[in-house]
């Protein structure tokens, strides 16, 4: 690893003092001269203390869910890669000289650790089963970058993280990561890495149910935002088979008898059919400022990359 580079080891924790700070002595000892920063996320059980006891520097974030954490974190530090992991002791900072090491030779914006074990070690068959689920429908959807789009586990370049909007509030901002890659065709990697257990006395804050409802609300919502014909074109479709449905035996009717003995259904088929209409035209112009919206999206990204490279050939003069 270059000694040029300023590495950011970025920690988002939620109750994690049973782990936290065996996690930050990992990082410190893998990356001496890394910087390391805790963000507490209204933790109740004394983890910016254990944080702050084993060396890392502790930032507060009180809007609830990782997605803001991440949002804040990405805003307030300013380095040339970044690295973020989970404070529940399941990644392995080892790993994080191997993701930097990828992130440089590859040239990439993002490098993935890909969890090798998830199946044996992530502990609840529910979460396994959800990742498969999720994981198969984000590559039909959004392509074939990613095999494991809710790894904690990655790699940053400046201008990803500085071209990234963050939007979402909890554990979905992965999702939404991979989103943001995929969208603008950014040079991404996976890394397969080992996947451990969390250690006794430290417990997931993930809910099988709620979460995956959450993360299955934010893929409708990044479809519709990324891709909005498909989104409207399919509801278009159903309203268009739904007005087919009703119309076809008033027509029937009426080219048999010349007689449209049920007006109120050939109104409605009518609404129906005009209704289908106007969503497939919502569709074909959100299509449009979608374009354009990713078109500034890829210019912005540009534009922090030049910066980046600026600064970093300014930095040996001064």
């Amino acid at each position: 690893m270059p000694d040029q580079l300023d590495v950011a080891v970025l920690l988002p924790c939620y109750n994690e003092a049973a782990t936290i700070g065996q996690v930050v002595r990992g990082f410190r000892a893998a990356l001496p001269s890394a910087r390391i920063y805790v963000y507490d996320n209204n933790s109740i059980d004394g983890t910016a203390s254990q944080a702050m006891l084993a060396g890392a520097t502790v930032m507060q974030e009180r809007r609830q869910g990782k997605g803001h954490v991440v949002r804040r974190m990405f805003a307030d530090i300013d380095a040339d890669i970044y690295i973020m992991a989970d404070g529940d002791g399941t990644y392995s900072p080892v790993d994080a000289e191997d993701l930097i090491r990828t992130l440089v030779t590859e040239q990439a914006d993002m490098v993935v650790g890909i969890r090798r074990h998830i199946r044996i070690e992530a502990g609840r068959q529910g979460h396994a089963f959800g990742n498969r689920i999720f994981n198969r429908l984000y590559r039909s959807i959004f392509g074939t970058d990613f095999s494991d789009i809710f790894s904690g586990y990655r790699a940053f370049s400046r201008r990803f993280v500085k071209s990234f909007p963050a939007l979402s509030d909890g554990f979905e901002i992965e999702t939404e990561m991979s989103v943001h890659a995929s969208r603008l065709k950014l040079p991404v990697c996976e890394l397969e890495l080992d996947y451990g257990r969390r250690p006794q006395g430290s417990h997931s804050k993930l809910s099988t149910v709620k979460d995956g409802v959450r993360i299955l609300w934010m893929f409708v919502l990044l479809i519709k935002a990324t891709r909005p014909f498909t989104f409207f074109g399919l509801i278009g479709a159903a309203f268009l088979a739904s007005s087919l449905l009703f119309m076809t035996p008033v027509l029937i009717e009426y080219f048999e008898t010349g007689l449209v003995p049920r007006m109120p259904t050939w109104v409605f088929s009518l609404v129906l059919l005009l209704i289908s209409i106007m969503l497939f035209t919502v569709g074909l112009i959100l299509d449009s400022v979608a374009r354009v919206r990713m078109e500034q999206l890829r210019v912005h990204y540009m534009t922090v990359g030049r910066r980046a490279m600026r600064e970093r050939e300014a930095s040996p003069a001064s």
